[in-house]
């Protein structure tokens, strides 16, 4: 890669990693629900009016808005307001790459290989740790639902592959459509109007920064750059640079928000980080192709590229939700 896309690629995954910490000031604004239909309404609008119709069936851009921009922001947003630390929350969320891997051999019937298998085990093994860790500076329930956010980004990433977008970003514009009135009216539900009215009230110049930067650095600039990379390199080349993403996550958590970063968070830092590379850029069995596969590689290259690859990675994962995923 060029110098200046290597340097757009450690910007994007610093801008995702920052992306926590940023989250975790905006729920002091507004309550998790809220804040995530916010973020994505900002994200949808103006672009949704230049990116042209939908060049994805509704069916498949409905199946990803519900299992991506409902259930794993709204879990994810939900635990780091239970108390989940935005560094730990940054790391955990790795574990969508063994999830987006069985998921994939269940469904899509891509047998992982030796090297991905052992990659899982690893990636499990520093999910453990980091429970251990999780267990004596957080809460178990914010850890769950950061968990459950893994796993429902995992279900999307496989349907996104499934769906082969043609145009990534015209995808995920049209995509960030799909959970605003969801969220909102969940939000109402479980939040309470009088919570949301006094949150959106008392927006002040911060709360406005949070949301910009949430709906318009992390999710349009950060996708945006993203696919760029993707468009003009390997996703093989693009990819590792997303495991950056907890790296920056939880040393900006503890420069901006002052999280202590603990022996064993290192630990499980190093266990999910070394394990979700081997799981998400090890190359499939050679006898584990598939029609999928096979479609991808007839496809446009930015189809192929935007929606190759089963195993996932941080805020955009390699390959599949790397161009697909917007970011946390």
């Amino acid at each position: 890669m060029r110098p200046v896309h290597t340097a757009l690629a450690v910007l994007v995954a610093a801008v995702w990693g920052f992306n926590f910490v940023v989250i975790e000031i905006g729920l002091g604004h507004f309550p998790p629900l809220l804040l995530s239909a916010l973020r994505f309404l900002v994200a949808a609008l103006p672009a949704v009016f230049f990116v042209g119709r939908p060049k994805t069936a509704w069916k498949w851009i409905i199946a990803v808005g519900a299992a991506l921009g409902i259930a794993k922001f709204g879990l994810l947003f939900t635990g780091m307001a239970a108390g989940m630390p935005a560094g730990l929350s940054s790391l955990v969320l790795q574990v969508q790459s063994v999830f987006t891997a069985v998921l994939a051999s269940l469904v899509l019937r891509e047998r992982p290989g030796r090297v991905r298998i052992a990659g899982m085990a690893v990636a499990l093994a520093g999910i453990a740790v980091a429970a251990v860790d999780g267990g004596t500076s957080g809460p178990v329930l914010g850890f769950t639902l950061v968990v459950a956010a893994a796993a429902c980004w995992g279900v999307s990433n496989v349907l996104t592959r499934k769906a082969s977008p043609p145009d990534a970003l015209n995808f995920m514009v049209w995509v960030c459509t799909v959970p605003v009135l969801p969220l909102f009216a969940l939000s109402l539900l479980l939040e309470g109007p009088e919570r949301d009215l006094a949150a959106l009230r008392g927006l002040d110049w911060s709360g406005a920064a949070v949301i910009a930067y949430v709906a318009w650095v992390s999710t349009v600039f950060g996708f945006g750059a993203w696919n760029h990379l993707l468009k003009r390199y390997p996703a093989s080349s693009v990819a590792p640079f997303s495991l950056l993403v907890p790296v920056f996550g939880m040393s900006s958590a503890a420069l901006v928000l002052g999280e202590s970063v603990s022996g064993l968070r290192w630990v499980a830092a190093l266990l999910l980080v070394g394990g979700v590379g081997m799981t998400s850029l090890a190359p499939a069995r050679a006898g584990a192709r598939t029609k999928a596969a096979a479609e991808e590689e007839g496809g446009a290259a930015e189809g192929g590229t935007a929606a190759g690859g089963a195993a996932a990675v941080s805020a955009g994962s390699p390959p599949a939700a790397a161009a697909a995923s917007p970011a946390p």
